[in-house]
């Protein structure tokens, strides 16, 4: 059986087979330091019984009053580790942590809007579209649907402070921003 436990800075140096996925975004080694210092008991690593890494979630606490929240910076799940769970048990423990220790009204993360699978994963979480965030990710030109492909979709699940659930809403996919216009 796999454990959930807190990320080290050591991990940093054997997560490679989770960080191949196109879909993850990797950051440098500063980045990853700089979670693991200030939040670190957001950041969590679900380890194999011979020691290998299966996957992991950074998090953070941000925001300011109503909009005070836990955030899903990275949750990335090795390919031959899919499907067993992983990402909606780091999920829900970043979840547990926003609410009972941070207070937090609502977690979000954002995600690559052409990312069809994950967003599935997400909405099953009870995670909603808040809304759309051109060109987060950078501009790679329109794709299919006439949209930029690197857009993404800031979604919201509430937490128990959210009583009147004000930090999400039901017509997020049309609601569009810019990437400037989010922190």
């Amino acid at each position: 059986m796999s454990v959930l436990r807190p990320f080290k800075a050591n991990d940093l140096f054997i997560f490679n087979n989770i960080n191949s996925d196109v879909w993850t975004e990797t950051y440098g080694i500063p980045f990853y330091l700089t979670y693991l210092q200030r939040w670190s008991d957001l950041c969590f690593t679900q380890e194999s019984p011979r020691g290998r890494l299966q996957g992991y979630i950074l998090g953070k606490a941000e925001g300011a009053q109503s909009e005070w929240h836990g955030h899903i910076t990275a949750v990335s799940v090795a390919p031959e580790y899919r499907r067993l769970s992983l990402a909606r048990n780091m999920c829900q423990r970043l979840e547990f942590a926003s609410d009972g220790i941070y207070k937090g009204y609502f977690v979000d993360l954002y995600v690559r809007c052409n990312n069809a699978l994950a967003i599935k994963m997400y909405e099953g979480m009870g995670y909603s579209v808040y809304r759309r965030v051109r060109e987060y990710y950078g501009n790679l030109g329109v794709g299919k649907d006439g949209r930029d492909e690197e857009d993404a979709f800031d979604m919201r699940k509430c937490l128990s402070r959210d009583v009147a659930q004000r930090s999400i809403r039901s017509n997020g996919r049309d609601m569009i921003v810019s990437a400037h216009d989010v922190s």
